[in-house]
């Protein structure tokens, strides 16, 4: 709870967000049943605490060595329907449900995952606001503005970017998709390489800085 207070009072943060990683070591869906509850303990401090100190918290399902969401659909779809249930009256808690996806993973095959989720999540829960990962590490979300998901509001696109790696190519991804007033909203980034190594690109950085606030984009 101190942590959490004190991004909230000394670093100027509004945020804070819960990687829930889904196949890595003692994942939540590659440990046993005890790993899942203590995994589901932690996530209810860090709402607590979050709530407690005034910040808003995102739920991340945070697929990774996986790559393709599909591959724990059934896990996320009841993950999520009683994570929803849960804090369907928190309205700081927003649910990121599928982290990067990758490995040449589709736009169509996210959207399929995506459609049942939110299904899940708006069942128990009507407004809450859902991010959505976008395929080759959620970077294309030029390929999502041509095919996003309709019937439901409250639905966001996750950019991702490292500004070591990534810079005007990939802003121009995100001007395409904005151009189709797809909501976007960069749940992760970095001024490192992609990889997390190497030298840090603070002029790439900043440009980075002046695209998001230009375009009122929020970042985490």
């Amino acid at each position: 709870q101190k942590a959490f207070t004190n991004i909230k009072k000394n670093w100027n943060a509004n945020a804070v967000r819960l990687a829930l990683y889904t196949s890595e070591y003692n994942g939540y869906c590659t440990g046993d049943a005890a790993n899942q509850k203590a995994l589901e303990e932690r996530i209810d401090k860090g709402i607590q605490y979050a709530t407690n100190a005034g910040l808003y918290v995102i739920l991340d399902w945070h697929i990774l060595s996986d790559g393709n969401p599909r591959t724990y659909e059934k896990q996320a779809v009841r993950f999520f329907r009683k994570m929803a249930s849960k804090y369907k009256n928190h309205t700081n808690v927003l649910y990121e449900i599928c982290n990067e996806p990758n490995g040449g993973t589709s736009w169509s095959t996210i959207k399929a995952y995506a459609k049942k989720v939110i299904k899940a999540i708006r069942s128990q829960d009507k407004h809450a606001v859902i991010l959505i990962g976008t395929p080759n590490w959620s970077q294309d979300v030029d390929v999502a503005a041509k095919s996003p998901i309709k019937g439901y509001q409250n639905l966001m696109y996750t950019l991702h970017f490292y500004a070591g790696t990534h810079g005007a190519d990939l802003r121009k991804k995100a001007k395409t998709a904005l151009a189709q007033k797809l909501p976007l909203f960069v749940s992760e980034f970095g001024i490192s390489e992609a990889s997390g190594s190497g030298a840090l690109n603070q002029k790439e950085g900043k440009q980075w800085m002046k695209f998001l606030k230009n375009n009122r984009i929020s970042y985490i």
